[in-house]
């Protein structure tokens, strides 16, 4: 059976049509509404792609900009060991100043300075203080290691210098390293020792030879056979 509402029937379709809009209304409605929250969500999405490749190009800059100020520096300590080399001691702590002064943790400028110091000086309590600071920054520095040996050597602390050669070893294979506690061992008159480094010296660069002709420090074992068969 049935159900008549009341009302004609031109009443029933006017309020079927009424409904019937309402409806349509209804899921418009809804159907901007979801689209308005895809707009955002994208628009969100777009937002975050942008700020993430901001991010990454700043951080591509910041990148760049240390690589450049590292090879910079890299190059001044360049300028520094080779004026240490040429004996301009000087100009080799001035550049080394500058480094220390953009990067305080540039421990290969504080050894560079602290040798040079040693060399212009002989002042043990400066250049210890740099070369020490070099090893406190990076303790497995070999360089310096063998700096602070050179500089012991320098000061006539034999004992202290052979200790931090020693340490030099424990890192690397360096053929002055060798070479100097040789010559320790030299002005000792010990041919055994002077020999053994000596050769070892001479194993890793026949040049050493050259140096070792002309070397006061092997004189007091220079006429002994075990010297002589090294062919110096």
């Amino acid at each position: 059976m049935g159900i008549k509402l009341p009302g004609t029937q031109r009443n029933k379709t006017i309020l079927l049509v009424i409904c019937t809009i309402i409806a349509v209304g209804i899921i418009i409605n809804e159907a901007i509404k979801n689209n308005k929250d895809t707009n955002v969500v994208e628009q969100s999405k777009v937002k975050i792609e942008q700020q993430t490749k901001n991010s990454e190009i700043s951080a591509n800059k910041t990148e760049v900009s240390i690589d450049e100020k590292t090879k910079k520096l890299d190059e001044e300590y360049s300028k520094a060991f080779e004026l240490f080399h040429s004996k301009k001691y000087d100009d080799a702590i001035n550049i080394a100043n500058e480094i220390i002064k953009e990067d305080s943790k540039n421990y290969k400028a504080y050894n560079i300075r602290g040798i040079a110091k040693a060399y212009k000086n002989r002042n043990l309590d400066e250049a210890l203080a740099d070369i020490d600071k070099s090893l406190e920054i990076k303790n497995d520095y070999g360089y310096a290691r063998f700096n602070k040996g050179l500089t012991y050597e320098l000061l006539g602390k034999y004992d202290e210098a052979l200790t931090w050669y020693n340490k030099d070893l424990e890192v690397e294979e360096y053929v002055w390293t060798y070479y100097g506690m040789a010559s320790i061992y030299g002005r000792r008159g010990d041919v055994d020792n002077t020999v053994k480094y000596l050769k070892m010296a001479i194993d890793k660069d026949s040049d050493v030879k050259k140096a070792a002709r002309d070397e006061e420090d092997f004189n007091p074992v220079r006429n002994s056979d075990a010297f002589k068969n090294l062919g110096i």
